[in-house]
């Protein structure tokens, strides 16, 4: 049954994932509709992203203590509410409220479903878990553009958040006959939730996060131009090599997770940055054949995506009292490193006039992050030696 539930946990997930990349697909559409420059439909993304890292470590932090079921479902309410008014807006200041709600709450579920999906299974177990959620995630990067596209050339844009509000509620009601009730965070002040941030393990993964998610979106904000313009894929094959892509990105995830019960979190984050680093090194030097390039990226996806279960776990790990606060830090870092890198791949190809050495730059950026894990996992060592009891318990 916990089993079941995770898998509901992860299809909200999904839900919520979609209605944050939905957007960027159908822009143009939105813009025409209501009138307004693709400049200022731009900024749907920009109020998601921001109510996102902003408010949900502080809403998951004052919530810390409360049962996580009430958390899931309340912020599933308030998902529904925010594709509601999506549907029903008529001018950018409603939409722009509606992407405000949306992120908030959004970004509150998916911190709980990791927080819960931990608690809902023995600790062997965890990375198996763990992994089923960012399946949610990465499932709504392969197929979230597309949805939104073929519905809007369908019926409308504003059709998408019905129909997200129609499995919303269905995910609702599948949680509140299946969710058992789960415990919060064991009773530690606001305070000392915060304190977390003093311990190095912690900090230095923190830093993992923000340098790996900068030298990602270096690339992957500018991957179809690339693909196009450097590796000469005719545009045509662009959305099949993308399934594809996304197809090793769930293999990965799935991957990730296995090795995370088998050898640990540290070990899979530590094989998969490298792997990562390395292909991205190594694909400009093959930018004349198309093939050996589409190799590259596919190993980049897949060992991309077997570190996501892999962090989650180890964030879990380091901080069993307060994982949901440390893993909403994270998620606001990983929006603030894929604005980053997409700043600096932006301001690259201004200067350079070209994307070829994109993966250079996101290689390099990779290897702070590569710095930044080996601190926290040298750090992460030393207090397992001295102090035991910070080793993961299942609280389930």
């Amino acid at each position: 049954m916990n089993r079941i539930t995770i898998y509901v946990l992860a299809l909200g997930v999904f839900l919520t994932a979609t209605s944050e990349l939905v957007v960027s697909g159908i822009l143009n559409y939105i813009a025409e509709d209501l009138h307004i420059s693709l400049a200022l439909a731009g900024q749907l993304i920009t109020a998601y992203s921001l109510a996102f890292a902003v408010a949900t470590p502080i809403i998951v932090s004052l919530t810390s203590r409360m049962g996580r079921r009430k958390l899931l479902i309340g912020s599933l309410i308030f998902f529904l509410l925010g594709s509601l008014i999506s549907f029903m807006s008529t001018n950018i200041y409603t939409l722009l409220l509606s992407r405000v709600i949306l992120g908030v709450s959004s970004g509150v579920y998916l911190v709980t479903a990791f927080g819960a999906a931990a608690k809902l299974v023995p600790a062997e177990k965890l990375g198996s878990a763990i992994a089923t959620i960012v399946l949610g995630f990465s499932s709504a990067m392969i197929l979230g553009v597309p949805f939104g596209i073929a519905v809007t050339n369908w019926l409308h844009w504003q059709a998408i958040f019905v129909l997200l509000g129609l499995f919303g509620l269905l995910v609702l009601f599948a949680l509140f006959r299946l969710l058992p009730e789960i415990a919060g965070d064991q009773p530690v002040s606001f305070r000392q939730q915060w304190k977390v941030l003093g311990s190095i393990a912690i900090t230095s993964g923190l830093f993992l996060t923000f340098f790996r998610e900068s030298g990602n979106s270096v690339l992957f904000t500018f991957l179809t131009p690339f693909m196009q313009d450097v590796l000469h894929i005719n545009a045509s094959k662009i959305s099949l090599i993308m399934l594809v892509f996304g197809i090793f990105g769930a293999i990965g995830s799935r991957l990730g997770g296995y090795g995370v019960d088998r050898w640990g979190a540290a070990r899979i984050i530590t094989v998969s940055l490298f792997v990562h680093t390395a292909a991205l090194a190594l694909l400009p030097l093959f930018s004349n054949t198309a093939f050996i390039g589409f190799i590259a990226i596919a190993f980049i996806v897949l060992s991309m995506f077997a570190a996501g279960p892999a962090i989650q776990s180890y964030f879990i790990q380091q901080a069993p009292q307060s994982s949901n606060l440390v893993l909403s830090l994270n998620t606001s870092i990983i929006h603030l490193g894929l604005a980053a890198g997409a700043g600096a791949g932006g301001f690259m190809v201004n200067t350079a006039s070209t994307l070829r050495y994109h993966p250079w730059l996101a290689a390099a950026i990779l290897l702070f992050g590569i710095a930044a894990g080996m601190i926290s996992f040298r750090q992460e060592k030393s207090a397992a030696a001295g102090l035991p009891s910070r080793r993961y318990e299942n609280s389930a």
